[in-house]
């Protein structure tokens, strides 16, 4: 709705997203008005809000630089950090609203993914409310407010339970261990202890995660960086899709080079013959590569992201199950291991040849026999796309 008025020395306009709500609007309010969106925290959702005009001046926003180093900041320009440093001192400090240092609505939004990027913590925050202030046709200024969930007092009630949650969850790793062990145990960590339900409350955020132990892939996502942070392990939330549905996972930086990770996907299950479902953690979602995310994962625009090519801290390669060359003996050691200790085991083959005679020499040949002791029968899975065969053994 754009309504003018020739005295009217600032007009401020009012949209309401999505809805379409009409906004009624008489006296006082029709001379000032102003344009305001809702943003949520999946971007994929707007619902209206239309906050009543205020021609109150704003101060000038107070910024705190904290996020020096931390990924998505750092691929902001100049402008867009002092953005991002607004945002996040007004959201820290449980700020209403403040005037952006921009009237750029695209710098705003990069501002915003970068901020939701690199804090996955924020749980008493979902989107935000942006208004337009204009001067005839001129846009004058941006008024960013938060969309807080709860009090400030809740909130920190909230993050004393989920401080203590996780030093419990952390007592098993120490800052001073390796970028891949950290990144393993928080890995497992969720899959052992976070289960996927589609419907969870609070999914969106950490709470989901850390204090009712049911979230979806946002949630996961953002457990990790909040873990990983803990760690002193810098990683970042990436959004797009995975085979065609919205989708959050992670880039993370292990001893200096950069993998995705796939939290969500880390807890798998198989039927045995009896159709007895057992869960296991699926790796190949732990440290990928570009190419590999590829395969399911489509990165939306929001962050700029790098190529990753790095292998070192890839799981199979890390722990011996990466196989290159033909080594029954090898690989029979590591399945005696698997066997006595009741867990699953994959190997990643090189190719497809290796896979195969992997395959028929261990399984259709019945070798595996002379390595596991008293095994009668073998549940195993085989992956064609990862050239992969997983034996389970629990």
């Amino acid at each position: 709705m754009r309504l003018t008025r020739s005295k009217a020395l600032l007009l401020l306009l009012a949209v309401c997203l999505s809805s379409m709500n009409a906004c009624s609007l008489n006296g006082f309010q029709k001379a000032l008005q102003k344009e305001s969106e809702s943003v949520d925290a999946d971007e994929n959702k707007q619902k209206a809000e239309a906050p009543l005009a205020d021609t109150r001046q704003l101060d000038s926003p107070q910024r705190d630089q904290i996020s020096m180093g931390k990924y998505a900041y750092e691929h902001l320009d100049g402008q867009g950090k002092i953005i991002y440093d607004e945002m996040l001192t007004a959201i820290l400090n449980h700020k209403d609203k403040i005037k952006l240092s921009t009237t750029d609505l695209d710098l705003m939004r990069r501002a915003y993914a970068a901020v939701c990027g690199d804090y996955g913590g924020l749980f008493w925050v979902e989107g935000y409310v942006f208004t337009r202030y204009t001067k005839g046709d001129e846009l004058v200024s941006l008024e960013f407010a938060p969309k807080y969930t709860m009090s400030e007092e809740e909130r920190k009630i909230i993050q004393v339970q989920i401080d203590d949650i996780v030093d419990v969850w952390l007592g098993g790793i120490s800052i001073n261990d390796t970028d891949y062990d950290k990144a393993k145990y928080v890995y497992e960590l969720l899959a052992l202890k976070t289960e996927y339900v589609q419907d969870a409350t609070d999914s969106q955020n950490i709470i989901s995660v850390f204090i009712k132990r049911q979230t979806v892939c946002q949630g996961y996502a953002c457990a990790v960086q909040y873990l990983l942070g803990q760690l002193g392990v810098q990683s970042v939330i990436v959004s797009g899709t995975a085979l065609g549905d919205a989708h959050a996972w992670n880039l993370i930086c292990l001893d200096g080079e950069y993998y995705y990770m796939d939290a969500t996907w880390g807890n798998n299950g198989y039927r045995n013959k009896e159709g007895l479902e057992t869960s296991f953690i699926d790796y190949n979602y732990m440290a990928m590569t570009t190419e590999e995310m590829l395969m399911g994962h489509v990165p939306d625009a929001a962050i700029d992201l790098p190529q990753c090519n790095a292998v070192m801290n890839n799981y199979y390669i890390k722990e011996g199950t990466y196989i290159e060359e033909w080594d029954p003996e090898w690989m029979g050691a590591i399945l005696a291991e698997a066997w006595m200790q009741g867990r699953v085991v994959t190997f990643r083959f090189s190719d497809e040849i290796l896979k195969k005679q992997a395959f028929r020499y261990f399984i259709q040949e019945g070798y595996i026999a002379d390595y596991c002791d008293g095994i009668t029968q073998v549940n195993y899975i085989e992956d064609n796309l990862w050239k992969e065969i997983s034996f389970c053994f629990n």
